[in-house]
């Protein structure tokens, strides 16, 4: 089992930035990726972007050239660099970990955009 805990959602003003923060615990051995979903109101749940054990990243169109993606390995924990945000950016973002046989979800924080 792995468990999530994010941190670092707010609410800022259109063009401002957010650094959003997940820390994993339990068997984080196993972990072979890690990335950032964003949920809105009445909107299914997509990926934003992804980081894998190798370094290798992905991004939502949406997102690309805004957010940055990292990881501090030793410390288990996935960082998501949001800059020039929009309204459109305001979701809850949840973390999720991946294994080789599961993937598990954090609790989501939310982040709010305003024009």
């Amino acid at each position: 089992q792995v468990q999530l805990v994010e941190s670092g959602g707010g609410l800022v003003q259109a063009g401002g930035s957010l650094r959003l923060t997940c820390t994993a615990s339990g068997n984080t051995f196993s972990i072979k990726a890690m990335g950032w979903y964003r949920q809105a109101p009445g909107k299914q749940r997509v990926l934003v972007a992804q980081i894998l054990i190798n370094g290798y990243t992905n991004y939502a169109d949406s997102v690309k050239g805004r957010f940055t993606i990292s990881r501090d390995s030793a410390k288990n924990t996935v960082f998501l660099q949001m800059n020039i945000l929009e309204p459109e950016d305001t979701a809850v973002y949840y973390c999720r970990s991946w294994d080789s046989r599961s993937n598990y979800w954090g609790q989501g924080t939310q982040v709010t955009v305003s024009s």
